[in-house]
């Protein structure tokens, strides 16, 4: 059995029968894919999408997570800065504060308190506002940084 192929969408079939007889046939073949092909290809395509969509909110959720920690722990850094260059000139004046806002939506709890006669434990506490109440909750702090500041004169 031979096949052919016509420049058109027929296609045609050169057979010969037990006689030895020559026989041409056409086929009406139309190009291009079937509904069912369609289907299965979309189908696979929406299936491998999903793993692929669901990383990427992920990784979305994570990134913003990590922009908050990070910016938290700057903000807190810079307060523990301020606190230290207030306590060379003031060192007996009280650096507690509670909900200091460092920029929206960012909040600043400072606890103070006395180690010694010259030494005392500052603890800051940076985090972002969740719920939008100016209150920073235990659940809302990312980052707390604590150190000891002593008297220099």
């Amino acid at each position: 059995m031979r096949i052919e192929l016509s420049s058109d969408i027929h296609q045609a079939v050169d057979f010969r029968d037990s006689a030895g007889k020559q026989h041409l046939k056409r086929k009406n073949r139309r190009g291009g894919f079937s509904v069912i092909e369609v289907v299965v290809a979309s189908s696979l395509l929406i299936i491998a999408m999903v793993p692929i969509l669901k990383a990427l909110t992920s990784a979305h959720a994570s990134s913003a997570l990590i922009e908050r920690t990070t910016r938290s722990l700057i903000l807190a850094q810079a307060k523990l800065d301020e606190i230290r260059a207030r306590s060379v000139y003031d060192y007996d004046a009280t650096f507690a504060e509670d909900d200091v806002s460092l920029g929206d939506p960012y909040l600043c709890n400072v606890q103070d308190s006395s180690v010694g006669s010259n030494l005392r434990e500052i603890a800051v506490s940076v985090g972002h506002d969740l719920d939008g109440n100016a209150v920073l909750a235990a659940g809302e702090i990312k980052v707390t940084l604590t150190t000891l500041i002593a008297r220099r004169w």
